[in-house]
């Protein structure tokens, strides 16, 4: 393999290309993801910056995307988005899980930034509370929490909640 990458890496540096390799993982449970890849180490060994897509065991629509190697900058944030039936492709943010935990599906047991959103959303408007959508971002923003998952959150639990426009503010409560 070192031979075949040393002419890449001269046509890279020639042309001042990318390089974009594409592996695929062997389905052998466990190990670390350093060591998943078919075929050689050396792929991973002369990659400069590893990308790895899984998918979430738990949520079926879920894919994350984990800088898993990075040798120039420190490593990026998980990152996920959904592929969904009927709404298509959407990027859901930051998401809490290492590449070890999503390849062996142990990552499953955390709550998503999702599901945490839902869970305050849930306990905010408990007791029959009305609440702006100012207020519940503003209480998601202090739990870590961003604005578009706290939207993402407010769509899954669609047939829970009510919202109504009063002015120019949405304001939400849990159905009865």
């Amino acid at each position: 393999m070192r031979p075949i990458f040393r002419r890449l890496a001269d046509v890279a540096e020639r042309t001042g290309c990318a390089v974009i390799l594409i592996g695929h993982l062997n389905k052998a449970a466990g190990g670390q993801s350093a060591y998943r890849g078919l075929g050689s180490i050396d792929f991973r060994a002369a990659a400069r910056s590893v990308l790895l897509i899984g998918r979430v065991k738990r949520e079926p629509n879920m894919r994350v995307i984990i800088h898993d190697k990075s040798s120039l900058a420190p490593e990026g944030k998980p990152i996920a988005f959904c592929l969904d039936p009927d709404t298509g492709f959407e990027w859901v943010g930051e998401y809490d899980i290492t590449a070890d935990e999503l390849l062996s599906g142990a990552g499953g047991n955390t709550a998503t930034k999702t599901e945490q959103a839902e869970k305050l959303i849930l306990d905010l408007l408990a007791d029959g509370k009305e609440l702006a959508s100012e207020d519940i971002e503003k209480a998601a923003a202090e739990a870590g929490i961003s604005a578009r998952t706290v939207r993402a959150a407010k769509k899954n639990l669609d047939g829970r909640i009510t919202s109504k426009r009063i002015g120019a503010a949405w304001y939400h409560a849990l159905k009865k």
